[in-house]
C-alpha cells in the first residue's frame, strides 16, 4: 500500500534531488536513481530549463526503467516513489 500523498510529499522535503540536464538520462543516471529509491523510497528529479520540452518523456522513461510511482509534477520537479521490499 502506498502511503497518502501528503507524506510522501513531506518526506520529499529532506530527499536527495538528483538534477537532469542536458547530459539526458544514461545508464549511470538510472542506476543512481534506483540506488536513491532503494534507500529512501522518494526521489526529487529536477529537470534543466534546458530540456523542458522533454522533461515528460524523460519522466515516462525514468519511472518504466525504475518502477516507480510518480508523486507530483510542477514545473520543473518531480517526485517519485517506490516502496521497499518488506514493507
Amino acid at each position: 500500500m502506498t502511503p497518502p500523498k501528503k507524506e510522501l510529499m513531506n518526506r520529499s522535503l529532506s530527499t536527495i534531488t538528483i538534477n537532469i540536464g542536458k547530459s539526458r538520462i544514461n545508464e549511470s543516471m538510472l542506476g543512481e536513481i534506483k540506488r536513491q529509491l532503494k534507500q529512501n523510497e522518494v526521489v526529487k528529479l529536477r529537470f534543466s530549463k534546458g530540456i523542458s520540452g522533454e522533461k515528460q518523456n524523460y519522466i515516462t522513461e525514468i519511472i518504466e526503467k525504475s518502477n516507480s510511482k510518480l508523486i507530483d509534477f510542477r514545473g520543473n520537479v518531480a517526485v517519485i516513489f517506490k516502496q521497499r521490499r518488506g514493507k
